[in-house]
């Protein structure tokens, strides 16, 4: 007989049939829970499942969301999960539109950043009030331009 495995405040229990069990691994995870917001109305016991794809193909998780942007609006949006990856931020942001947007203005304004770090000359006219204020007025004006061609 093999090396026993005991641990602290557990009794030997002699084995008396053939059969064994075997552990359970321990670098495997068992998740149960609802894979929708809609509660069920009569919990199912579903069996031969055997991988994570059946499992996404027979249950179709899916949530939706409702986002708010900067101005107070709202919008709903459903994400649908087909595999573990769709989990992920780059998966969710990919099948977001809501997402995709804020993603990228993340981009532009961590660009912007180290641009204004990186930059010298910019940062020399900032330091000075006149050339902050003309570079502040240069911006507006930019932006009002950038407003009216946008509504053409």
């Amino acid at each position: 007989m093999g090396i026993m495995n005991y641990e602290i405040g557990g009794n030997e229990v002699k084995q008396t049939s053939s059969e064994g069990i075997a552990d359970i691994p321990q670098n495997r995870t068992l998740f149960v829970g609802l894979l929708t917001a809609d509660e069920p109305i009569s919990p199912e016991s579903v069996a031969n499942l055997k991988t994570v794809e059946e499992v996404y193909a027979k249950f179709q998780p899916n949530v939706d969301v409702e986002f708010e942007d900067a101005e107070g609006l709202t919008m709903k949006e459903n994400f649908r999960f087909q595999d573990t990856s769709d989990f992920q931020v780059k998966k969710m942001t990919e099948n977001s539109p809501f997402l995709g947007r804020l993603s990228v203005q993340k981009e532009f304004y961590e660009k912007l950043v180290k641009s204004l770090r990186t930059n010298k000359v910019l940062q020399k006219a900032l330091e000075n009030p006149d050339s902050r204020q003309a570079m502040v007025e240069a911006l507006c004006q930019l932006k009002n331009e950038l407003n009216q061609t946008s509504t053409i």
